[in-house]
């Protein structure tokens, strides 16, 4: 297993990961990444300073990704996790874990002090996931995602 950053190829593979994710929990509704024009731009959306996506492949397979993104109306110190989704045959691996030491990693090098999610209830092994690597809940949101459907927030601050 290989987790590299984002290439154009990706795009299409990373979408359906991310669609296929979401339908599996009853999640393909409003104000998720499901409806995201970026969900089919990730490699154009992650070209920024500041921003990164890692893929996690193995043998030529897209596996997920994830990425740090400054989010509109975040604090300059603060940077979101977004679009962090596996698929389903590779849930359960630690492989998201690694990907999200990567970006917590990139964070930290890049000069942010706090990471910060946006998830849902229904995605319980990943807020226990969040959890595990520090991850505090947060009263509400921050910022402007505009993912509305979210009602777990939740802060990391990077030592």
């Amino acid at each position: 297993m290989n987790i590299r950053s984002i290439l154009p190829a990706d795009n299409m593979p990373m979408a359906k990961i991310l669609r296929d994710s979401l339908k599996e929990f009853g999640l393909n509704i409003p104000g998720t990444a499901y409806f995201d024009e970026s969900t089919d731009h990730l490699f154009e959306s992650f070209q920024q300073e500041g921003t990164a996506y890692f893929i996690a492949e193995e043998n030529g397979e897209v596996l997920g990704g994830a990425g740090i993104y400054p989010s509109d109306g975040l604090p300059s110190d603060t940077v979101e996790l977004v679009k962090m989704y596996m698929s389903a045959a590779s849930r359960g691996k630690g492989i998201g874990k690694q990907l999200m030491l990567k970006c917590i990693n990139f964070a930290k090098s890049s000069g942010y002090r706090k990471i910060y999610l946006e998830t849902m209830p229904e995605l319980s092994s990943a807020v226990a996931a969040y959890e595990k690597l520090g991850f505090t809940s947060l009263p509400g949101p921050m910022g402007n995602t505009g993912h509305y459907a979210c009602s777990i927030w939740m802060l990391h601050e990077i030592k």
